[in-house]
């Protein structure tokens, strides 16, 4: 049975204001029409849904999952003062602007949604944060040459790899984060865990996997957020990443590679009976590694 996430709001109130704000101003905008079309490998159907759909995205943080990956991102990240962030994939800024809250010098939001980034743009307009973020539309799976984009102390890219259809694409994305991150830099990234886990397809925790289908290397499916109302999504995972291996972290030059401990999340430590068939099978994971440094 899902709980709704509102019941999880008091969950919230470790959130700066400026988190706060940002989210509940998106709240108010409940415009997007929800559609819900077949599966395809397409990332043109990709940046569709999220344009559609971009004005809604944020009541995502008021879901239990939300919830758990906005405070397991925010201990993955850590003290980020002073730092220099690249987000790719980064839509309207959510996770950003944790970064921003946790004292980084500036962001650049790099995403394939002109929508996303729009609503991202005015949001940040509204808390005065317009010289501290860029927004860059581009496609994260190739080459990122054109953008005005520099060395980085930290890449973020989350959710990014769950629309791989393929190695290839995959590759791309990787290529990017490590290109664009200086040596002894560090990456946080979320990704999915197991895509058919019992967690996450019975939507016990606001957020529901559904029709799965086999494609070469990995997994394609569906997956929707209890937000009211509801929005849905295609997705596509390699099992190279869904797997927890770890050779793409390793190929592409990043040690020290760690998966963020549940337990760090104040949501799961309040309440680890409620969490128990997610902790069995784990659908979501936040992943922090660095760049070997030079010499």
């Amino acid at each position: 049975m899902y709980v709704s996430g509102r019941q999880f709001v008091a969950a919230l109130s470790s959130s700066s204001p400026r988190h706060l704000l940002f989210v509940f101003t998106l709240s108010k905008n409940l415009l997007a029409t929800v559609t819900s079309a077949p599966i395809m490998a397409d990332f043109a159907q990709v940046k569709k849904e999220y344009d559609n759909q971009a004005t809604i995205y944020n009541d995502y943080d008021y879901i239990p999952h939300g919830i758990l990956e906005s405070q397991l991102l925010a201990s993955a990240l850590g003290d980020c003062t002073g730092l220099y962030v690249l987000d790719l994939g980064g839509g309207t800024g959510l996770r950003a602007r944790q970064a921003l809250d946790a004292g980084a010098a500036t962001i650049d939001v790099v995403d394939i949604s002109p929508e996303m980034l729009r609503i991202g743009k005015s949001i940040e307009a509204s808390l005065n944060g317009l010289d501290r973020v860029r927004w860059l539309e581009a496609d994260v799976s190739k080459p990122l040459d054109h953008l005005p984009l520099r060395e980085y102390d930290l890449v973020m890219a989350n959710w990014v790899f769950d629309h791989a259809s393929s190695v290839a694409e995959l590759e791309g994305m990787w290529r990017n984060v490590v290109s664009y991150l200086r040596p002894g830099g560090r990456f946080v990234g979320v990704r999915s865990g197991d895509p058919q886990a019992p967690g996450i397809t019975s939507g016990k925790y606001g957020t529901t996997y559904k029709d799965h289908e086999e494609i070469p290397g990995g997994l394609k499916f569906r997956y929707v957020l209890s937000t009211d109302p509801p929005i849905e999504f295609e997705a596509t995972s390699m099992e190279v990443s869904y797997s927890g291996s770890t050779e793409m972290h390793q190929r592409f030059g990043l040690v020290d590679i760690e998966v963020e401990p549940y337990e760090n999340a104040e949501i799961i430590r309040r309440d680890p009976e409620f969490w128990g068939l997610f902790l069995e099978m784990p659908s979501m994971v936040v992943v922090k590694a660095r760049k070997i440094a030079e010499g």
